[in-house]
Parts: C-alpha cells; structure tokens; sequence
C-alpha cells in the first residue's frame, strides 16, 4: 500500500469512528435499560470496506473516546461487545456486502447475541438486576433494531457499490 492508500483509509476510518460517537452517543433514544442508535451504520461500511479486523478496532476505539466522552463510566464487557460487533459485521459483510442473506445473518448476530445477548449480561452485572427482567425489557429494543438494522445495511450497501466505495 502506498502512503495516499494509506491516508485515505485512515481518514475514512477516523470519519466513520467519528460518525459512530455521534450517532451513539448524542443522536440516539437512551433509557437507563437500552438505547436506539444509528452507530451501527458507519461500523458496517467499514466492516464492508476493510474487514473483520479494521471493524473491530474502529467499533472499540468509538467506544472507547465515547467512553471517555461520558457520561457513562468504562465496563469491558461492552467494549468486547463493540469489538465483537465490528467483526461479526467484517466476517460476514466484507466479501459480499450487498447479498441479502448476509446482511439479515449479520443483523440478526449483532442485535440477538451481541445487543440482547451479552449486553443484557454486562447490564445485569452492573446494575445487580436479574436477568429476565432486563432480557423482556430489551427484547423489545431487539424487535425494533432488528429490521433497522437489515434495512439500513442493505441501504448502504447499495449505495456504497452505486458509488464505488465498496
């Protein structure tokens, strides 16, 4: 890779991260049990352009400034959780980023496993609560973000092949 190859890829990189914070951190419906956010699109375009692993590290490194951002305190679980989704989207997106399947496989890992999954756990432990009561409360979250989620991937990804940036 040449030094303007590389540039570029770090400017998209830092946009996206960027563009996640915002979207997560001051651009989304917050509760004290869930939020609805839109931060998943920047980290499924870089997903889809780099890979699991470049994903990954954006989706932690957004986590981790957004952290620092505040108001809320550290908790490894949901930086694990950031890094997990960034490389669920890499696996699964970045060599077919447009195919249906994909993005509804994708989708469907990052909002059950990861966001009702192991964020329900990380919230559980933080907050002392018991399980069942947080899973009911966020499932509904899941039935909200789930078809978010497929739609607006597969939005970007058509217009990211349309301009040629996939």
């Amino acid at each position: 890779m040449d030094r303007k190859s590389i540039i570029i890829k770090a400017a998209i990189i830092v946009l996206m991260v960027a563009m996640d914070i915002v979207l997560t951190r001051y651009l989304s419906i917050e509760t004290p049990l869930l939020r609805i956010s839109f931060g998943f699109v920047p980290i499924a375009f870089v997903a889809m352009k780099y890979g699991w692993l470049t994903a990954g590290l954006a989706a932690t490194i957004a986590n981790l400034i957004g952290v620092w951002l505040g108001p809320f305190g550290f908790f490894p679980g949901f930086t694990l959780t950031a890094f997990l989704t960034g490389a669920v989207y890499g696996f699964v997106l970045h060599k077919n980023p447009g195919k249906p399947l994909n993005i509804v496989i994708a989708a469907a890992i990052v909002t059950i496993v990861l966001n009702l999954g192991l964020d329900t756990i990380w919230i559980m432990i933080i907050q002392d609560a018991q399980f069942q009561e947080l899973f009911w409360a966020r499932i509904w979250r899941t039935a909200i973000m789930l078809p978010l989620q497929i739609v607006f991937i597969f939005i970007l990804s058509r217009v990211a092949k349309f301009a040629k940036l996939i």
